[in-house]
């Protein structure tokens, strides 16, 4: 006979509580920086202006469309541990710790170097959380972190690539 609770999920993972709650924090504030990030890379989007609009708008869509996917690849993992994904707009608004976008910027060039200055710190935060995960042997959290970081690796060198021209 089992001694299983036959009313609740059973429970696959082999991750000490404490350490899987920890991961589910990190991943939220994870979360809430790329919900912010997409929502100021969407306004780089509809206001930019310049003899640069055409591709610049493109790539902003491109980047915006990535880090949709990125929330839902964080989220997703958050479920996976058993968390809730806390991804409103307003529990960004009160989590991310990316500075505000400039609210007044229509210029091309200086879109993009608002962009490539918050694209360091969401990158840089990444590469922190990539070792916190893999501190505390989550080998998948920090698997997510690290297929992010190459993809946002990539738009922050084409962001600054674009300043160089």
């Amino acid at each position: 006979m089992s001694s299983a609770d036959p009313s609740k999920p059973p429970e696959f993972f082999n991750f000490l509580r404490l350490t899987t709650l920890y991961v589910i924090q990190l991943l939220n504030q994870t979360l809430a920086c790329t919900v912010d990030l997409h929502s100021q890379v969407k306004q780089a989007c509809w206001n930019v202006k310049g003899n640069d609009f055409a591709p610049l708008h493109a790539l902003f869509a491109t980047m915006a469309t990535e880090l949709e996917a990125y929330t839902d690849l964080v989220a997703e993992r958050i479920a996976m541990l058993g968390g809730v994904a806390l991804g409103t707009a307003r529990t960004a608004a009160l989590q991310s710790r990316l500075v505000e976008y400039p609210d007044t910027t229509i210029d091309g060039n200086a879109h993009v170097l608002a962009l490539a200055e918050r694209f360091a710190q969401y990158a840089t935060a990444l590469r922190d959380d990539i070792a916190l995960a893999a501190d505390v042997e989550d080998a998948g959290s920090a698997a997510v972190y690290t297929d992010i970081s190459r993809g946002i690796d990539k738009r922050l060198w084409f962001l600054e690539a674009h300043l160089h021209h």
